[in-house]
Parts: structure tokens; sequence; C-alpha cells
């Protein structure tokens, strides 16, 4: 897939994360108001689910993953519904039916790019790797900087990076921004790359915001929610208080940064949700492969059974893409 130049580094600026005070009860508040703004349904709803198709990290992180399993998933992101349920759509439009990205272990990352490749689906579909220790994030520094540069070398094209959350926990901002630096400079200035907050371990929503500032310091071309470990993954709040990251970000160097749920987002509900309420803050631009993604494993299934309920329904109408 074609990608614009990555993002390269600004100064580390301790005064972008200081003074930050947020209370939980208005975030959850203005959330749910933005994230429930406008009904969806009926073949307006088949549109934003196609759209939510369009902007998913198909993922398999399983412990027991093997090449096999890597290549069924790269064939559901490349031909994720049915032949029966493909007739429903017109012709100039079933090329577009696939997922943004497939996301995997590192060691996993060749039998994706073979297999996207005899599907000739290179560039089209992402290919992004898990790494700098995944999901802990507990490792030296030179074994995640040579784990980047290994997913590299076999093909990936994004990198999904944690953090170390004891470098949030304790406050050491800058040991944290240089690290992701250092990652950054791996990545180079093509691969683009995704960091990890695992903001169910951050300790607190103020945290949150100040990791996602110093990872979009450091040069991140997307900010992630979670890894999908952890007991908390990705809820609007959570989402809400990146995006105010993103937007204050944004004013001050006119960089536009993506953002991407992970973990928790299961359903056409969810997706739609989460598409208000970016549509609400950042506005439509920002839904786009380049700014917005959705890292899911069980999204694509709910999407094509959803799509089954409404041409079931509608067996005459062709859809566009």
């Amino acid at each position: 897939m074609g990608y614009t130049k990555s993002q390269s580094p600004v100064p580390f600026e301790s005064s972008w994360i200081q003074n930050v005070h947020l209370n939980l009860s208005s975030i959850e508040e203005i959330a749910a108001k933005l994230s429930g703004k406008g009904e969806v349904s009926g073949w307006n709803e088949v549109q934003w689910a196609l759209m939510a198709l369009r902007l998913t990290d198909l993922t398999t992180l399983a412990g027991d993953d093997s090449a096999s399993n890597v290549e069924r998933l790269c064939l559901q992101a490349a031909y994720p519904f049915s032949t029966k349920l493909m007739q429903h759509f017109e012709e100039e439009s079933a090329n577009k039916v696939h997922t943004a990205a497939v996301c995997v272990y590192p060691s996993r990352v060749k039998d994706a790019y073979e297999k996207l490749g005899r599907l000739n689906k290179l560039n089209e579909i992402n290919i992004a790797a898990v790494a700098t220790g995944f999901p802990s994030g507990q490792y030296p520094l030179q074994t995640r900087l040579a784990e980047i540069a290994s997913a590299i070398e076999n093909g990936a094209t994004e990198i999904d990076v944690v953090v170390d959350r004891n470098l949030v926990l304790l406050n050491k901002w800058e040991e944290l921004y240089a690290e992701l630096v250092e990652m950054r400079k791996v990545c180079g200035d093509t691969v683009h790359l995704k960091t990890i907050l695992a903001i169910g371990e951050c300790g607190s929503m103020e945290n949150v915001y100040r990791a996602s500032m110093i990872a979009m310091m450091a040069g991140s071309d997307f900010i992630k929610t979670s890894t999908g470990k952890e007991s908390v993954n990705a809820t609007l709040p959570v989402g809400l208080v990146m995006i105010w990251a993103i937007m204050d970000f944004k004013e001050r160097t006119g960089r536009k940064i993506g953002l991407k749920p992970a973990g928790g987002v299961r359903s056409v509900k969810d997706a739609i949700a989460w598409l208000h309420l970016i549509k609400n803050t950042l506005g439509d631009e920002w839904i786009t492969p380049e700014l917005f993604r959705f890292g899911a494993s069980g999204l694509v299934d709910n999407i094509e059974k959803h799509l089954e309920g409404q041409f079931y329904r509608n067996v005459s109408v062709g859809v566009k893409v």
C-alpha cells in the first residue's frame, strides 16, 4: 500500500506534558455524547460497516500461531467475504473489499509476505508486526531494536511497538522519548511506526495523554490504545483523551497523527461508535487507513454476518464501495 513519508521526531518539550488535569466523569460523558451522535441504519449502515472493514488491521497474536493460520489470515484479509456475499457488490467495487493490513508477530512476517505476494496483494494490504518485546516491553533496548529490524527485513511495512510502562509510571518521559526515537530511526522514513500505549497499565488518564504526546514527539505515525492483552483495552473515553492529544499536537506542529483502537472492538456497532467519535472530533479527513485503524481479530467476521443479514432482506440491491 502506498504511503506518504513517515513522521520524524520533533525536539522533546516538557512543557507539552505539564499541567495536565482530566476529569474522568466528564471525559466519559463527552465520549458517550460524541460517539452516539447520528443514527445509522439500513444501507447507510452497510457503507459504515464496509468503511470499518477497510480500516481494519486483521490480527492474530496467539501463542500457537503458525505459517498455516497466518496464511489463512492473509486470505481472509484479501477476500473477507464469501463468493455468495460478493455477488451483491458492483463489479468495479469488488477489488476494494479488503482490510488495511494484517498484524502478526515478527517471526510470522515472512509467512504473511509470501502469502500476500502469491495473492498479488502486497501493494494493497500492509503487513504490520508487533515488536519490542510485545506485549510487556520489558526487554533490553538493543533486543527490541533488533526485533524491529528483523521484521522489516522480512517484509513488514508497519511496526507496532509497545512502550515500557515502567517509564510511564515513573514519569521518565525523556527516557521514553529517547527509546521511541531509536525505534523511529530503525523504521526509517518509509516504514510506519505505530506506538502502543497499553492504556490499561498507564495508571491515569493524564498519563495516557502524556504518553500520547511523547510518542508523537518521538516520530510515531500512529498512537495505538492497547496490545489487546491487558485487562482494559480500547474504550471510547481513553480514545477521546488520545484524540485530544492528537489535536493539540497538530495545533503545535501542523502534523496529522493516526489513531488505532485495539482490543475490544468486536462488532459493527462498536466500530460505528468509534467512527462517530472520530468524525465529531478530528473530522472526516481522519477516516482513512492513513490516519485511522482498528486492531481486531473478530471484527471482520461480525461485519460479514451483519452484511449477510442486510443483503438477505435486500437481495436486488448492488453495493458500491
